[in-house]
């Protein structure tokens, strides 16, 4: 269960973060969260979908990670095989707090039962001597101020995607070396037909808004899929 602090010097001062990668350390996930504003970055690397949540009808994007449920296929024992990683992921154990009012500025939470949490002197400080943020935690603060903005931004984006109906359901069977089958469904895509068939004026819209790199990220990302069983072949994964 979550154990939600704000972080302050005075309560975290001797706090220790593992930062390794590891399956034990919340990086076992077969797919993250993405925002439209690190498409460009994330691109290279991941597939990215997009799924909406039945019970809020709200969309969400996702860098697609495995094919398995706790699967990440990016993982090489600590060492993580890619060269960016989800800010979903980079951010953990911090995450953005607001007052309870919902007023005032975004507050620096941190999930003291995350298994980031280090314990004695392994892991990486985050305040110094003086009670300082160290590199290491202004880096999380800058990496989660860029996806609070870009989950905010997302809105917008998700909306202009809704409005010209240009995502179409995607499922893909998988095929192994080995003879083994999975099957990715409950996913979507840019509908790259739509997307070319929209009028000057949407797409002068849309590129306006900063909607227009996105989309398009979001279609040359699935390149990423062979490279994804690839992988998974690589690992002899079943």
């Amino acid at each position: 269960m979550s154990q939600h602090q704000i972080l302050t010097p005075e309560a975290h001062a001797q706090l220790r973060i593992r930062a390794e990668a590891g399956t034990d350390l919340g990086d076992g996930v077969m797919a993250a969260l993405a925002v439209p504003a690190e498409f460009r970055r994330l691109a290279c690397e991941f597939p990215l979908l997009f799924r909406r949540d039945p019970a809020t009808a709200s969309w969400s994007a996702l860098a697609l990670l495995g094919f398995e449920p706790g699967e990440n296929l990016y993982l090489d024992g600590t060492r993580w095989d890619a060269a960016c990683r989800p800010l979903s992921l980079a951010v953990q154990p911090f995450l953005i707090g607001r007052p309870a009012q919902g007023d005032g500025p975004a507050q620096v939470h941190i999930d003291m039962a995350h298994p980031r949490i280090a314990a004695g002197d392994e892991g990486i400080r985050v305040f110094d001597g003086e009670g300082r943020p160290t590199p290491f935690l202004e880096e999380a603060i800058e990496m989660l101020g860029a996806l609070d903005d870009g989950y905010r931004a997302s809105t917008d984006f998700f909306a202009a995607v809704e409005r010209y109906e240009l995502l179409e359901p995607f499922s893909m069977d998988v095929t192994l070396d080995s003879g083994a089958m999975h099957r990715l469904v409950g996913y979507n895509i840019v509908n790259e037909e739509a997307l070319a068939a929209l009028e000057p004026g949407i797409l002068a819209e849309l590129y306006a808004a900063g909607h227009l790199g996105p989309l398009y990220f979001a279609v040359a990302s699935l390149g990423n899929l062979g490279k994804l069983v690839r992988r998974k072949n690589r690992k002899g994964h079943g």
